[in-house]
């Protein structure tokens, strides 16, 4: 049973790092606020404005909403909505606008949908041209969110998304405009379909050619078959994750099914929040401080959870003028209680996992045990104490009670003094290639160490090919280079997993070196990613040859090439592969020419320069 006291000593490793944090940061924070606070004397913006100004803005508002914005001064709260209909996680938004108007009326305020952003969905685009304008998506996503707010009309925003990319933009966005309050508004997952470890057998079973593709095509249609979510443990859930460890959701919001009264009663309240902080003073630059991201790091690290927030976490810090580095990571890792197996690090989906204690049964496990900072800001007022709590629907009234005090399935979630492992689910590697990160939680201990001839591939296509034609049946490390941010917009490798999976499975020592990204769905193969600096920019990936030694080694976080220094630098680079890129991606040719290193966040918006030397 959890301990009972709220006076816990934070974790020595967990204050070292934030104060390391803040120190490396201050003067790009110091910066940022001040920049916030010039915004925050100019608001409510909306009294600055022109006549003509204000009028365009109220034509096409209802009377009564047109009333409160331009005489009673009322809160105006602007929705930005990441709204499309082919995406599961994104349909539900369809209706929110509407609940939040609606909602914003009955407190006595206003809502006005400020504007949409894109987003694209990495399961659809997996594979496929579309993936190398993913991750540049993320600020696309922020510079859109941007051009909503800057109508300066709102006095709080509230942001409607999900997914990979469209969090992490959102909250970028929702920082540049750290002078409004921010509420984040989830969509929640699909109802549980077919088990995620049956869908990646098939799938392994489709490599092996052993099941037809309609075979493969029932599976996957078994898996995402309505509204809401994916409900694997990837990106998109690790999001909403984060939003509750970092106070941008409400207490126990993330993983409520779509279209359910709990949820709308949930946005209900979310809309209520939004408009009470608009009257209170409490902003987004509150809000997100170091403490927050320290928050997300560990619940990251305690859940194990997506490898590409090792990008986005950076990214958004930096956003707000706080200079996170893997080491920060790493560090953390080293203490951090792994509390969730969730798939891809166990077998149960977030539905399972929210029914077995879900989010507020492990934020008050690890506040309980030192390893989050109690004393911040959230949309709920102050302390993350307010997350430990979940919430409920009883006669049609919303309210928040204690979450369980033990896990109700400890094959899912487990509290702090019995863990799945004393060290956090991600892990950085370094050595004589550089820096990388690899989803240790999802990969069996016997796997976690694998020494083996090197086979190099400048794309995943050409990597399947070998496969197929059985030139992989052995111990071997895939590399796959010339995927990072600079040389392609960094490319998640998914497709590359069933065939590694099936050689594993076959007894095979196997891995994946790679400049590139994995899933967020990141499988049982160990999968060294994000390799820094990359290929295309003078890594030393760009070196590696056919049949040199690569050794992977979690247990010591090494990644090492057994050539000695003076052979690797004295070898001539392969060559950049020549891509005819076309004309709907050569738009993202700024972004490929300017996009920062991957462990800065492989950024457009933010300079690299910010950091130290060496970082």
């Amino acid at each position: 049973m959890s301990q009972s006291s709220h006076n816990v000593s934070l974790h020595p490793v967990v204050k070292r790092v934030t104060e390391r944090i803040i120190e490396r940061s201050r003067k790009s924070r110091q910066a940022y606020l001040a920049g916030v606070e010039r915004a925050a004397q100019g608001q409510p913006g909306r009294e600055s404005l022109g006549c003509a100004n204000l009028a365009h803005a109220l034509a096409a508002a209802p009377a009564d909403d047109r009333l409160k914005i331009r005489t009673e001064r009322t809160p105006n709260i602007g929705i930005v909505t990441a709204y499309n209909d082919m995406l599961s996680a994104h349909a539900p938004f369809v209706e929110f606008p509407d609940v939040i108007k609606s909602a914003a009326r009955a407190h006595g305020a206003s809502a006005q949908v400020a504007g949409g952003v894109p987003a694209m969905c990495d399961g659809v685009t997996q594979g496929y041209a579309g993936m190398e304008l993913s991750l540049f998506s993320r600020d696309v996503i922020a510079m859109a969110a941007v051009v909503a707010l800057s109508h300066q009309m709102f006095d709080a925003a509230m942001f409607l998304g999900v997914c990979d990319k469209i969090v992490p933009g959102l909250v970028i966005g929702a920082q540049a405009f750290g002078h409004l309050p921010a509420v984040f508004a989830p969509a929640g997952p699909m109802p549980s379909g077919l088990p995620n470890d049956e869908k990646s057998r098939i799938r392994q079973e489709f490599a092996a050619g052993r099941v037809n593709r309609a075979a493969l095509l029932d599976s996957e249609l078994a898996a995402y078959h309505t509204e809401g979510t994916c409900t694997f443990y990837g990106t998109a859930n690790s999001n909403q994750m984060l939003m509750e460890f970092m106070g941008l959701h409400l207490p126990g919001a993330s993983f409520i099914n779509p279209h359910t009264p709990l949820r709308h009663a949930l946005t209900q309240a979310a809309t209520a929040r939004a408009v009470a902080l608009a009257k209170s003073g409490i902003n987004t630059s509150h809000i997100l401080d170091e403490r927050a991201f320290v928050n997300g790091v560990v619940g990251l690290l305690a859940t194990g959870g997506s490898t590409n927030h090792t990008l986005h976490l950076v990214a958004m810090a930096h956003a707000g003028g706080i200079l996170l580095d893997w080491q920060d990571f790493a560090e953390l890792s080293d203490v951090t209680p792994l509390l969730a197996h969730v798939y891809p690090n166990g077998k149960a989906d977030v539905n399972q996992f929210h029914a077995a204690g879900g989010l507020n049964f492990l934020i008050r496990e690890l506040l309980d045990a030192g390893f989050l900072h109690n004393d911040v800001t959230t949309v709920m007022g102050h302390g993350l104490r307010a997350y430990t709590q979940e919430a409920t629907l009883r006669d049609d009234v919303l309210s928040w009670h204690d979450a369980p005090a033990d896990s109700l399935d400890e094959n899912i979630v487990r509290p702090a003094s019995r863990p799945f492992a004393t060290e956090g689910g991600l892990r950085m590697l370094a050595g004589n290639l550089g820096r990388a990160v690899i989803k240790s939680s999802a990969v069996d201990p016997k796997h976690q160490t694998v020494r083996a001839p090197a086979r190099v591939f400048a794309d995943q296509e050409s990597a399947q090919a070998a496969f197929k034609a059985g030139e992989l049946t052995r111990d071997v490390v895939v590399v796959v280079r010339f995927q990072g941010p600079r040389a392609n917009g960094m490319p998640e490798l998914h497709k590359l997993m069933p065939m590694l999976g099936l050689l594993q499975d076959e007894g095979h020592r196997v891995a994946l070196v790679t400049d590139g990204r994995m899933s967020g769905a990141s499988g049982k193969v160990p999968a060294a990613i994000h390799l820094s600096p990359e290929a295309e920019q003078g890594g030393m990936l760009a070196r590696v040859q056919d049949g040199d030694v690569i050794s992977i080694d979690c247990e010591n976080n090494v990644l090492h090439v057994d050539v000695d220094d003076a052979t690797l630098a004295a070898r001539t680079p392969a060559p950049v592969p020549q891509r005819a890129f076309d004309p709907w991606r050569n738009v993202f040719g700024l972004f490929r020419n300017n996009v920062g290193a991957a462990p800065h966040g492989a950024c457009v918006l933010f300079n690299d320069a910010d950091y130290p030397a060496g970082s």
